[in-house]
């Protein structure tokens, strides 16, 4: 029998704060028209982000021009596609190809749960993040020119420990 345990990383010490997974998402509906069901969606998504397992904080960013920004901190990034490929979020994600005529994420992995400041969230987006696919999108997507957003005003997502 062989010893797998010297193949494994070392575990963090006490004192070292664990790595963990941050997503940021800029969403921006192209009509006011598909304002209600978004908004419906997100309270649903909101739910579930709220419990589901390896979450870490957040908060939602209500934008000018019918724009919202996400950000999430996971545990790893498993616990963000365990999320996002479940529940309510899985089933909003079809319609924002159909209502957003602009979309981009951003990811990256940082040292502790702290949620970042919305500044750094804006210059990760427009330095590492992409495009997402959208039906409609508008002239400014593929290359992701949008006005810088407001940086205060977020509201808070955090995790519900049942």
């Amino acid at each position: 029998m062989s010893d797998t345990t010297s193949m494994l990383p070392p575990a963090p010490a006490a004192d070292e704060p664990q790595l963990r997974f941050v997503s940021v998402t800029r969403l921006r509906m192209r009509s006011l028209r598909f304002m209600p069901a978004f908004i419906l969606d997100t309270v649903r998504t909101r739910l579930q982000v709220t419990r589901a397992d390896g979450y870490d904080g957040g908060a939602l960013l209500a934008d000018r021009r019918r724009t919202f920004w996400t950000m999430t901190v996971w545990r790893d990034q498993a616990a963000m596609r365990r999320y996002m490929t479940t529940g309510a979020h899985l089933k909003a994600m079809p319609k924002l190809l159909e209502w957003c005529d602009e979309a981009s994420v951003v990811h990256w992995v940082q040292a502790g749960p702290a949620l970042p400041d919305w500044a750094e969230a804006e210059r990760r987006m427009r330095t590492e993040g992409r495009a997402s696919q959208v039906r409609h999108p508008s002239a400014a997507h593929a290359a992701m020119r949008y006005a810088a957003p407001r940086l205060s005003g977020s509201v808070p997502i955090s995790p519900r420990r049942d």
